[in-house]
C-alpha cells in the first residue's frame, strides 16, 4: 500500500488525535480526506459543538518515507462558508466616522496624509469672477439670492451647528479658516465660509464658517502625554528559571 493510500486510509488515527484535543461531543462525523502534497494529508470531520455551526475539524497527517508510520501534525477548527465569524479587523482610525467627535477629542491626521500636501504646491485655486457676474446681472439664471437673503443665510450658518459658539467649536485647537481641508467657496459668501472635506470630521461635506472647528483639524496634534506611550524594548531574562506545574 502506498503512503498515500495510508494516510487516507488513517480516519481511525485522525480521530483519535482528535478527541485527545476535544470533547467527544463535539466531533461528529469523518466528512473526507484532502491531499496536501507528498506523504501529507488532512483528515475533516464534523464540528457538532454548539455555536460552531459551519465549522470543521481539521487533522493533519504526514507518513514517514522509509516505513510508512503516520505521525499527527495538528489539530485545528476551521470556519466553513457558513461559519458565523467575526467580521474583518478594521483600524481603530477607520472606525470613526462623522458624528463620532465630540468637544475635546482631537483626531490628527496621518504624518503621511495623502489627503493633505504643502500650500505651496497646490493652494486654493482663484477662479475669475467675470463669468460668474455676467450671469448675476441676467445672463443666466432669472433670480438670485438679494443682499438680504444673503445676509440671512450667513447669520443662520454662522448662528448654527457649523459656527464657531458651539462646544465642539470652542474646545477645538484651530479654526477652519486655518484648516488644510477646508474647501473654498466661490462668490459673495466665500469670505465667511467654506466646505468641511474631512471624511472623519463631524461636518464633513456641510458648509461651515471660518470661525468654526473641531478635533480632526489639519493641524491638531496629540500632547506628548496623550499619544500611545512608547513601550521599552523586550529584556530576556537568562538567570532565573520558570518553574512549570506538572500533574
Amino acid at each position: 500500500m502506498t503512503t498515500d493510500a495510508v494516510l487516507a486510509a488513517a480516519h481511525d488515527v485522525a480521530r483519535t488525535a482528535l478527541l485527545e484535543a476535544t470533547d467527544e461531543s463535539t466531533v461528529g462525523d469523518h466528512l473526507r480526506v484532502v491531499d496536501d502534497g507528498e506523504r501529507l494529508a488532512t483528515h475533516l470531520f464534523a464540528c457538532t459543538g454548539p455555536g460552531y455551526r459551519g465549522w470543521t475539524w481539521a487533522v493533519s497527517l504526514s507518513a514517514a518515507i522509509d516505513d510508512g508510520a503516520v505521525s499527527v501534525n495538528d489539530v485545528v477548527l476551521l470556519p466553513g462558508d457558513d461559519a458565523v465569524v467575526a467580521p474583518a479587523w478594521t483600524p481603530y482610525r477607520d472606525r470613526i466616522q462623522p458624528g463620532d467627535l465630540s468637544p475635546g477629542d482631537l483626531l490628527p491626521p496621518e504624518e503621511d496624509d495623502a489627503r493633505l500636501v504643502p500650500s505651496w504646491s497646490a493652494g486654493d485655486h482663484l477662479e475669475t469672477v467675470d463669468r460668474a457676474f455676467a450671469r448675476e446681472v441676467g445672463l443666466g439664471r432669472p433670480w438670485v439670492l438679494s443682499l438680504e437673503g444673503r445676509d440671512l443665510a450667513a447669520q443662520r450658518w454662522h448662528d448654527g451647528d457649523q459656527g464657531p459658539d458651539t462646544p465642539l467649536a470652542q474646545q477645538a485647537p484651530g479654526t477652519c479658516h486655518s484648516c488644510g481641508f477646508l474647501v473654498s467657496l466661490a462668490g459673495p459668501l466665500a469670505d465667511r465660509f467654506g466646505v468641511c472635506a474631512n471624511g472623519s470630521a463631524n461636518d464633513d461635506g456641510r458648509v461651515v464658517s471660518f470661525e468654526h472647528g473641531c478635533g480632526a483639524h489639519s493641524g491638531a496634534r496629540l500632547s506628548r502625554s496623550a499619544g500611545p506611550q512608547k513601550l521599552p524594548p523586550p529584556v530576556w531574562d537568562t538567570i532565573a528559571v520558570d518553574g512549570l506545574e506538572t500533574s
